[in-house]
């Protein structure tokens, strides 16, 4: 592999982290314990796979690496999801975890509009909570009566 490559996949892999740590930092603002390092790890790990996958010589299927992520990214999420006393918590967290790692693969295949894009429309996602006009819509209509706690 040439060193141009090698550049340009290192240059994917920190774009990646950078979106993730952005997602993250959304997150960890607002008192999260999943924060800036797990987001920034998932679309870094995402990415790599990514890479690795488009780039291994002879694969009869190159997208069985990036397929096995989406899995492996939703078994994560899922141990977050928690079910205490009637109430689930944990299901944006879980949602925005897999959401990151399609960040850092879409920057993987050299998608960088599309990985931008989904990682701002993730962070106006977490950031639209806080604005004010969602104050104002009664908690039974915007569905977060039962804030989560540990997610």
């Amino acid at each position: 592999m040439d060193w141009q490559t090698e550049i340009l996949m290192a240059a994917r892999t920190i774009l990646a982290a950078v979106l993730g740590g952005l997602i993250g930092f959304e997150r960890e603002r607002h008192g999260r314990e999943v924060g800036i390092r797990t987001y920034a790890a998932v679309a870094l790990g995402a990415c790599v796979f990514g890479l690795v996958s488009a780039h291994v010589i002879g694969a009869a299927d190159p997208t069985r690496i990036a397929a096995q992520v989406v899995t492996g990214v939703g078994f994560l999420g899922a141990g977050v999801i928690l079910h205490e006393r009637g109430r689930i918590a944990g299901l944006t967290t879980a949602a925005t975890i897999w959401a990151t790692a399609s960040v850092g693969l879409a920057v993987a295949y050299g998608m960088y509009l599309l990985g931008v894009l989904t990682a701002a429309i993730v962070f106006a996602l977490l950031a639209v909570h806080d604005l004010p006009f969602w104050r104002r819509i009664p908690k039974n209509l915007r569905n977060d009566s039962h804030p989560e706690k540990r997610s």
